[in-house]
């Protein structure tokens, strides 16, 4: 068996992936911090880990593998959010307005990341179900010399571990204060000092701690969840370029140090960032975008999904329009081929060797279309669900591509042009019903449309309707 290998950014090469135990592979991805919508940024990561889960899950059995990705709950954006509904009348506590707020942007981020085609990781933890935990490492810190309280903070110590910060980024202690922006305050004893714990306002979310009341740092949080969940060691550890420094940075420092007997994180994977039309994605340009955003305009998330796939994880990504159009032409070509054909039984081998090269998956990318050329259909249909693409049978907009209404009997062609624009939201409608499972309301329209004049039926290529002799398009009206 061919092995998978993997770009580890702590010793910046490829290494062969040997799990500590194949039995429970584990892998703990960084998750959102939930005060708004994901923009599209925020889903190359999502992407990128949900193909290699879907490769792990495929190597060692879906029942080997422990995905772990959290949500940041405890976040001075989320709390502004909370204090602006409290001011206008809002009812609850702080804690309560800060929770909604929280449930309802975690719906959103996992519907709108569902429908990008990502499987929900075994586990998703809310950094406020683990303030205990966190309150635990950071005593056990402070007990060891790493930490230290400061006017109600505390802070790790950088230069208690001044022998292994920076490793994974690549850069000294003293290279990172003469360039970094950090916080200057009086109580750090070095200016690269992180906050694991900071007082919190009477106005703010706060929990009880031998420092007070107040709340934890972000990258405590991590450490926290990670260990609670997969131990002292655990194999692979991802999340975007933009988190190598500081937070990974500081979540080996504080880890190594809490776990000295642990390993942390064996293999380190970084996705790259996100560009739109060759730029950097920024409100001042006008090319943000959320999601929902692309969603809402009728781009399809298996058609953002395609997109993201076709440029290796390491390599920048640039969203562009026609990257898009042509993804939606490929997948609808792809679709067409596959529709109503069952999946080879067997992945192929060779594809899973390029996939398990570092995630190649634009060289899986071109066995498939290969498999297109060559109309090898269960092939191309087997490899479209192993990276998350789903079925042609269940993708709405291919089916309404695939809606005809044709003239049949004696009637002329040009009853067509006017009665097909009333004709196909009804067809839509009903392919919509059969397609959600809901026959019986289905099988209600199909005989009033049948009663208009129209004749149905469903073919492999999708459903068609005939014009009969007898159609009447003023019936219709009252089916709208």
């Amino acid at each position: 068996m061919t092995e998978i290998t993997l770009y580890n950014t702590k010793t910046r090469q490829k290494e062969r992936f040997e799990p500590l135990d194949m039995k429970n592979v584990r892998m703990y991805v960084c998750g959102p911090t939930v005060y708004d919508r994901a923009h599209l940024g925020n889903a190359r990561p999502v992407v990128v880990f949900d193909v290699l889960y879907r490769l792990l899950r495929h190597v060692y059995g879906a029942e080997h593998v422990t995905y772990v990705r959290n949500f940041t709950d405890v976040d001075d954006k989320i709390n502004a959010t909370a204090l602006a509904r409290k001011e206008a009348g809002a009812k609850g506590s702080i804690e309560d307005l800060v929770q909604g707020r929280s449930d309802e942007t975690i719906g959103w981020y996992l519907a709108d990341m569902g429908a990008l085609g990502a499987l929900e990781p075994d586990q998703m933890p809310r950094a406020t179900e683990f303030i205990a935990p966190m309150v635990a490492m950071i005593e056990d810190l402070v007990a060891k010399g790493h930490a230290y309280a400061a006017e109600g903070h505390v802070l790790f110590s950088v230069d208690s571990w001044r022998e292994g910060y920076g490793k994974l980024s690549g850069r000294s202690v003293d290279d990172m204060i003469a360039g970094a922006r950090v916080e200057v305050a009086p109580y750090k004893k070095n200016p690269m000092d992180f906050v694991l714990w900071k007082p919190s306002s009477d106005d703010l979310p706060g929990w009880a701690s031998p420092w007070g009341r107040g709340r934890p740092g972000w990258h405590i949080e991590c450490s926290a969840m990670s260990h609670a969940l997969l131990g002292d060691s655990f194999d692979i550890h991802g999340g975007g370029l933009d988190l190598q420094f500081p937070h990974h940075e500081n979540e080996i420092a504080q880890s190594k140090c809490a776990h000295p007997e642990g390993e942390f994180a064996r293999y380190w994977m970084h996705n790259e960032m996100l560009q739109v039309e060759g730029r950097k994605m920024s409100k001042s340009l006008g090319n943000f975008f959320t999601v929902r955003d692309l969603l809402d305009q009728g781009v399809p998330g298996e058609v953002i999904r395609f997109v993201f796939l076709q440029t290796h994880y390491r390599k920048p990504m640039d969203w562009t329009e026609k990257k898009r159009q042509e993804a939606e032409k490929t997948l609808a070509g792809w679709f067409r081929l596959t529709d109503g054909v069952e999946p080879a039984k067997i992945v192929s081998p060779s594809l899973i060797d390029v996939l398990k090269d570092d995630l190649n998956v634009a060289g899986v990318v071109a066995k498939m279309r290969s498999y297109a050329s060559k109309l090898q259909a269960a092939e191309l249909k087997a490899a479209m669900l192993l990276l998350g693409l789903p079925p042609a049978e269940e993708v709405k907009w291919f089916r309404h591509q695939r809606i005809s209404v044709g003239v049949g009997g004696s009637m002329d062609e040009h009853h067509l042009g006017e009665a097909s624009a009333s004709v196909q939201p009804l067809l839509m409608q009903w392919q919509e019903l059969r397609d959600d499972g809901n026959y019986s309301a289905a099988d209600e329209l199909k005989k009033k449309l049948e009663h208009c004049g129209l004749k149905l039926s469903v073919t492999k290529f999708g459903p068609e309707a005939q014009l009969l002799p007898s159609f009447d398009p003023t019936k219709l009206e009252a089916l709208k």
